[in-house]
């Protein structure tokens, strides 16, 4: 509980931080932002100036270079791009602008709208007249306006990263719990099926019915299988090739002798002899989970289908039933860990399968479809051999 705490704790503080910095930088980033901005304007107003002085001074002067500061001034503002309008609208002249474009009068119109929409113009009254300088932010000024936006996607990647790598964290966790468990289960069972065992040959020496200890035997070798099945979880099974109609139609059998005799069992396959490569723990495990899954989707009383059969280079697997059937939404999201309908259940078995035949057996298994109060059909394929 301690830990639990220190973590919940860690991750508040940790996002606490971030939030912190990162609205340091926003904000200092605009505050550098509107330092420029007032940069730039000053800049414009000296250059604003500049031309006033370069329209009241005479030719004599000019030829004096008594000028020669504006003319500098001038020259060198070549960031900012503007336009000079007279006191009619009517435009005088730019600069800084694209030397093709600003040809066209069209293009000069767009400019100046930018212009307007940007930034307040400067006054240059000179000899009884007035222009006015319009200038838009220069291409440094508008590249810092998106640095903010870079700098909030490169947050968000970066949170990303540390979600799914303390993600797939818990996840390799889970999966190390979930595998111990389920290894110390089988280890568990394996101590009273030695004993069941034991008690078996003691009734045979007894000679007790042999009807009731053929069901026993059933049910002890059932365990053995579950136990099996327990181990291998976490551990790369081993692949035989076997007749995929001959293992699944055992586990449809033993199921079948002990489910609600109201539930309709109908098995089906277009041939006899349909190879694949399974492991026959893992697979059966499968076949039951999604047996069982269609039993109490009908609530014990309906018809359950099962049919195998080839499908070019596939065994295609089809397990029906007449029970309450699901929205389309819900197709992906059965097979989710955790995710259950039942008021009694885990939401691993349909999870477990999907693992079993995709990961393990490279097939496929999903809901082939289904109707609400009518029913539904899971399918598994599998390569053929």
């Amino acid at each position: 509980m301690k830990i639990y705490s220190k973590t919940l704790f860690f991750k508040r503080f940790t996002i606490i931080i971030s939030f912190i910095i990162v609205s340091l930088i926003l904000w200092n980033t605009y505050t550098f932002f509107q330092k420029f901005k007032k940069a730039e304007r000053a800049k414009m107003e000296i250059h604003g100036e500049a031309i006033k002085e370069l329209r009241t001074v005479s030719i004599e002067e000019l030829d004096q270079n008594i000028s020669e500061l504006p003319l500098k001034i001038i020259s060198r503002t070549k960031d900012i791009p503007f336009i000079l309008v007279d006191a009619d609208g009517n435009i005088k002249g730019s600069n800084n602008l694209d030397t093709v474009k600003e040809k066209d009068p069209e293009y000069l119109k767009k400019q100046l709208a930018i212009m307007k929409s940007q930034n307040q113009p400067i006054l240059v009254e000179y000899l009884g007249k007035t222009d006015y300088i319009y200038y838009r932010d220069s291409d440094l000024l508008d590249k810092l306006t998106y640095y903010p936006l870079a700098f909030l996607l490169i947050l968000v990647l970066f949170l990303a990263v540390i979600y799914l790598f303390y993600s797939s964290n818990k996840a390799s966790e889970t999966n190390k719990l979930w595998t111990g468990m389920a290894k110390e289960t089988a280890h568990q069972i394996g101590t009273p099926l030695s004993s069941l065992l034991g008690w078996i040959a003691i009734l045979k020496i007894e000679k007790v019915n042999e009807t009731y200890i053929a069901e026993i035997e059933k049910d002890v070798h059932r365990l053995n299988t579950i136990a099996n099945r327990f181990s291998k979880i976490g551990s790369v099974p081993e692949l035989k090739k076997n007749n995929i109609v001959e293992i699944t139609k055992q586990t449809f059998d033993y199921l079948e002798s002990r489910s609600s005799k109201q539930i309709t069992f109908s098995f089906s396959t277009s041939d006899e002899d349909l190879q694949t490569k399974i492991n026959l723990e893992l697979f059966g495990w499968v076949i039951e989970n999604l047996i069982k899954n269609s039993i109490d989707a009908m609530s014990g009383k309906g018809e359950l289908t099962l049919r195998i059969e080839s499908f070019g280079k596939k065994v295609k697997i089809n397990i029906s039933d007449t029970g309450k059937g699901m929205p389309k939404k819900m197709f992906k999201q059965i097979f989710k860990p955790g995710f259950t309908t039942k008021k009694r259940g885990w939401g691993l078995g349909l999870s477990l399968s999907k693992r079993i035949v995709e990961d393990y057996h490279n097939g496929k298994i999903f809901v082939k479809k289904s109707e609400i109060d009518k029913g539904t059909t899971f399918q598994i394929l599998l390569n053929q051999v």
